[in-house]
């Protein structure tokens, strides 16, 4: 009659037969004692010892051996979910400035070929000299667009929460898009500046949006601080360079619980294409529309390329490669 000892092999019990020794047992297991090394009972069994350390009934043993770090990552499918903002959904991924058109129906005719529901809009003086002038009221209607406030050319928290109060005076908006600006050559976002007016204008009741830098660390930040949307610039604010730190802004659209959409710097629909092909879930685009020599043209370039950049995220690239490699098989060859 055979006896059997219970242990347990790497964190399963196991029954093995009496009379084994620590070699004999790991030669049962198919394994070739050379290329292990072996814990018993949390003291190391050194592997010359293999053959005369005997196993005993209630003995743990941890088997290890080298491999390669890490496992390959599980993809998941992606989901197409909408672009939610503060609550409301919105079908286009493309939000349209108004600023440097030649004249306010030119900007109206872009908006409509763009497909865009958002429209940003600045808050300026009203010149009582003429107040007769044109107003962007008259030719982009806000029940049919959503007018998003934003604070251009403000340099402090200050100004910019006193500017988007304005705003909501005006019109009633508290969606709003916040920019608090460094310096005037750069146009850079101070994010300590930006940090101060987003507290302050959430605790306004405020659904800010929110222009930053493209620092994974700043963003989380303005996040947890209630940013409904996080803004981080492609490039300088009307430079048209493209993205110039995809790392960057796809760390940010990976940790994000809200959307990340990409302003400042899209030049053309292939700088949207990619913003859109890292995942991002919206892109603005201002003077890149504007400056266009048909800004009409270049704003249904636009919409094409944001869907068309979505639908390629959705899909998945193929990998990289080094080399070429054949899409027709070379077996069967004539």
């Amino acid at each position: 009659m055979t006896t059997n000892l219970n242990v347990t092999l790497n964190g399963e019990a196991r029954a093995l037969a009496a009379g084994l020794t620590v070699k004999t047992m790991l030669q049962s297991l198919g394994l070739d004692p050379t290329k292990i090394a072996v814990e018993r009972n949390l003291q190391i069994v050194p592997r010359s010892t293999y053959d005369q350390v005997p196993v005993a009934e209630g003995d743990r043993f941890e088997i290890v051996h080298f491999i390669g770090g890490g496992n390959a990552p599980v993809e998941l499918p992606r989901v197409d979910k909408p672009l939610v903002i503060a609550g409301k959904a919105f079908a286009s991924r493309l939000i349209v400035g108004t600023g440097k058109y030649k004249d306010y129906e030119d900007n109206a005719r872009a908006l409509e070929a763009s497909g865009a529901q958002i429209v940003t809009v600045a808050v300026r003086r009203v010149n009582l000299t003429d107040p007769g002038q044109p107003r962007l009221i008259d030719y982009i209607d806000p029940k049919k667009y959503t007018y998003l406030p934003n604070t251009a050319g403000c340099f402090t928290g200050e100004d910019a929460v006193r500017t988007l109060r304005l705003a909501r005076e005006a019109g009633g908006w508290s969606l709003v898009k916040l920019e608090v600006l460094g310096e005037k050559k750069l146009l850079y976002p101070d994010m300590l500046e930006t940090l101060r007016a987003t507290e302050m204008l959430t605790k306004d009741g405020f659904h800010v949006m929110v222009y930053c830098s493209d620092d994974p660390l700043m963003a989380k930040r303005l996040e947890e601080m209630g940013a409904v949307a996080i803004m981080p610039l492609a490039s300088p604010i009307g430079s048209g360079m493209g993205l110039q730190s995809t790392v960057n802004i796809r760390m940010i659209i990976e940790d994000a619980k809200v959307p990340v959409i990409v302003d400042a710097g899209i030049g053309t629909a292939s700088d949207a294409a990619i913003a859109m092909e890292l995942g991002c879930d919206a892109v603005i685009s201002n003077t890149g529309i504007a400056h266009a020599k048909d800004p009409v043209k270049m704003a249904r370039a636009m919409k094409l390329a944001v869907e068309a950049g979505r639908e390629a995220w959705l899909a998945g690239r193929m990998p990289k490669k080094a080399y070429a490699d054949p899409s027709s098989p070379l077996g069967g060859l004539i």
